[in-house]
Formats: structure tokens, sequence, C-alpha cells
């Protein structure tokens, strides 16, 4: 008989989000609309600016129906047009990416350092200047906080500030970290954040786009909803989309924001047993913060396999001995520059993601998984590694 199958980071419900959905329709707000989409938003705004929060900004957070849909938004408030530049992290999903393409932009991708895995800025300020050399000054900075790892993020609020290159902070990953002490999703000019099924929280699919000011949230949730102007009939003047979350969805959303600490916590123990369980296997490092100024979520465990060290034992080989025991593992994001699709586009760096991508395993890291789930893991792992 097949073992049951561990999953990379399955969906983790809290148990209340069914009296939000129960209360939406009995009150028959079955639509983009309504209570919960309000109380959601408001959940999320006070948990990245609580009133003991260093950050002196505000969140204001849209809820959107995915974390592409709030890029896609960010992009257009920040007068992205087709010809113009925007510059994005290469490690990291392709939902970082299209959207620029959605809008006839280029992506000119930018590599990792290996702090953080996250967009280096010293490649980062090559770019700029060359850009700008050739008569383009990118529109748009793209920059991930990877596996819920914050990137650096002073370093790049300061080339953002020097050469006047607004920030889009892609926290899909990152709901519940910090930089010191200042949650993410809140750095950027905007930041977005997803609840796709395998996220921290999950909304079954949604995002949010949060910005800093009431006008911006509302410019947003305008364009969210058809771009419908004011008015008693049916009319436009901009090009609108279909991106509001809806009702029923948020009320998920409103049970999950309960549990997110909780959730934040569980993922952690999880990064924590990796740390002690690869302490005894040389070859093997595992992705962590790289001073106590980081406080990342761990949404994903990672490690990286130096096969010069492990006997040979590479990436590939881990990720089929936990594939034999129908445990989910996965390798890095594949950087964009080497997508078939992206490939033709810029890109500034040395080597890092590529490096990153062919070493990198994501293991499984869900904030349901069990000491039985954690056994087996434990014991593919040490099988392939002959300990």
């Amino acid at each position: 008989m097949q073992k049951s199958k561990i999953w990379l980071s399955s969906p983790h419900m809290g148990g209340t989000e069914i009296n939000y959905i129960h209360e939406a329709f009995e009150k028959n707000w079955i639509a983009p609309l309504g209570p919960n989409l309000n109380a959601f938003e408001e959940a999320i705004q006070n948990y990245l600016t609580p009133i003991s929060s260093p950050y002196r900004g505000t969140a204001e957070v849209a809820a959107l129906s995915s974390g592409t849909a709030a890029l896609h938004l960010a992009l257009i408030l920040l007068g992205v047009k087709p010809g113009d530049e925007v510059l994005c992290q290469s490690m990291t999903f392709a939902a970082s990416a299209n959207p620029i393409a959605y809008l006839g932009a280029t992506p000119i991708f930018i590599d990792s350092e290996r702090d953080t895995f996250n967009l280096c800025p010293n490649h980062l300020e090559e770019a700029i200047k060359d850009r700008i050399s050739k008569g383009k000054t990118p529109k748009a900075i793209i920059a991930v906080h990877l596996y819920g790892m914050p990137y650096k993020v002073e370093e790049i609020q300061e080339l953002s500030k020097k050469y006047s290159i607004p920030v889009i902070e892609d926290s899909a990953e990152a709901l519940g970290s910090s930089f010191k002490r200042q949650k993410c999703g809140t750095f950027g000019d905007f930041g977005v954040l997803s609840f796709n099924g395998n996220k921290i929280i999950t909304t079954s699919g949604g995002g949010a786009l949060v910005s800093h000011t009431e006008e911006k949230k509302q410019k947003a949730v305008f364009l969210a909803t058809q771009a419908r102007d004011n008015a008693p009939h049916y009319q436009h003047s901009e090009i609108g989309y279909n991106y509001r979350l809806s009702n029923i969805s948020a009320g998920i959303g409103r049970g999950q924001m309960e549990i997110l600490d909780k959730h934040v916590a569980l993922r952690r123990k999880m990064h924590e047993f990796y740390k002690n369980l690869f302490k005894s296997i040389k070859g093997v490092d595992v992705f962590s913060e790289p001073t106590e100024d980081y406080f990342s979520n761990h949404w994903l465990s990672v490690i990286s396999i130096n096969s010069s060290k492990t006997n040979g034992i590479t990436r590939e080989d881990l990720r089929l001995c936990l594939e034999k025991e129908n445990i989910e593992s996965r390798p890095l994001w594949k950087p964009m520059h080497l997508q078939p699709i992206f490939e033709k586009m810029p890109f500034y760096g040395s080597g890092v993601a590529e490096d990153l991508f062919t070493n990198g395993l994501c293991l499984p890291s869900g904030s349901n998984l069990n000491d039985e789930e954690r056994e087996r893991i434990a014991n593919a792992i040490c099988g392939c590694f002959k300990i």
C-alpha cells in the first residue's frame, strides 16, 4: 500500500472560517463586496501596522483575486506603459514578472545575493546605471521576500531613493515576516500579498495590494471593479479589471487571520526541525536568517547541497529519494532569465541564482505536519545520506 502524500505546503484551516462563510450565506452577501471583505482588509491592515509598530505610515489594503492581480495594479498605478523597463528579481515565481509583460513593458532581471537569496543591491545598481546610460530609466523595482526571507530592505530602499525609482515589494511569500520588527509588505511604495492555497494563510485563491494612502487604495479598488465611473448608468473612462476578492473568500481569510501567528510559529518550528536534522550532515546548509534584524516566517524551509562534501549526493538525488517515499519536495524557483519566455531579456548578475537553483531544494514545510510525518521525512533524508 502506498504511503499517504506529504505535501510541500498544503492549506491549513483553523475551524472558524466556516462561521464567516455561513454568515455570508445567511445574509446573502454572495458577491465581490460585503462585511467579510471589509473586515478582512481591516484585519490585514491592523496586523501589518499595529500600534506598537516602529513603522509610522499606514497600510491601506485592497483585497484582490490574486497576488498577480495586485502586482499588475501596482505597475499600472506607477504608470508603467508599453516600452518601459521594470527591474525584477530573477529568482522568483513567474507571477513576479508576468504582469510586466501584460503591460508591454520589458523586465530587466537582477541576480540574487547569498545572504537572503534575494535581489542583489550591487547588481541592481549596476543595472540602474546601465539602463540610464542607454536612455531608459526604469519605472519600478520588483523586490521579492523569497520563501519568507526579507530582502536587504535598507540597501534596496537607499537605491530607490537615490535614483527615484519606486519599489513594489512582493511579499506573496512573506506575510508574518519582518525586518527590524517592521512587517514585510509595508516597506515598498506598494506591497503585494498572496493567499493562494499553498501560502501561510489562504482564501483558496486571493491576494492583496498594500498602499500607503486611502487615495491609492480606492484607485486600486476602482480599477479592480471594471473601472466603472460614478454615474447612474454603466460608463467607463478607463480600462478596468475583474480583480476584486469575493466576500465568500474573504470570510475564509477572516478565519485564517485569527491563526496567522500560530501558523508562522509552526512553520518556524519546521525550520528548526530541519536545522537539527542536518546538523550532522556535512555539505548541507539550511537557509536561515543572516542576522537578528531578519525574522522569516519560513514559509518554505530550503536547503543547499554541496555535492563535493556529501559523497556526491546531489539535490536531485535527495528529491528522488523523497519522491520514492511519496514526500513532495521541489527545486528552488528557476530564475526568470533562464525561462524560455524571458531568456532574451537583459540580465545583470554573476551566477548566484543559477547556483541556488542547481543546488537548492524546498522541503515539506506545512504548519499542519505532524510528528509521524516528520519522522517519515527524517527517515527518508537519513536514508538518502546513509546515516
